[in-house]
């Protein structure tokens, strides 16, 4: 019964910090962060933290967007919802410098400016 009741309480202090950190990770900054050194606190941050709880958020989001298939299809939005709850974390999760705070490659970013 205690190992049960652990469990719970695991759950429900993870899906707080899962979602802080999917808001912290997804926060919008300028491009001039962007094209800054990271730092390796930075780094290590990225690598031990925001990473993980982006693999996490990208399957659970994959998760919701199977199961909101069917009423996406019949509300002509899957695109959108395709968007937002898979390609946005994957992409902030697989496609971003380590220690960086936007989402793309750094040369895309380079170039840019």
């Amino acid at each position: 019964m205690a190992v049960s009741q652990n469990m719970r309480s695991m759950r429900t202090g993870l899906l707080p910090f899962l979602l802080f950190t999917g808001l912290v990770t997804n926060s919008p900054s300028s491009a001039a962060d962007e094209l800054d050194e990271p730092t390796a606190m930075a780094m290590a941050g990225d690598l031990l933290i925001a990473r993980p709880a982006g693999v996490v958020l990208t399957a659970l989001g994959s998760v919701a967007f199977v199961v909101s298939l069917p009423f996406s299809a019949a509300g002509g939005n899957v695109s959108q919802a395709a968007e937002h709850l898979v390609f946005r974390p994957s992409k902030t999760t697989f496609v971003r410098c380590l220690g960086c705070t936007t989402s793309g490659y750094r040369r895309e970013a380079r170039d840019e400016k």
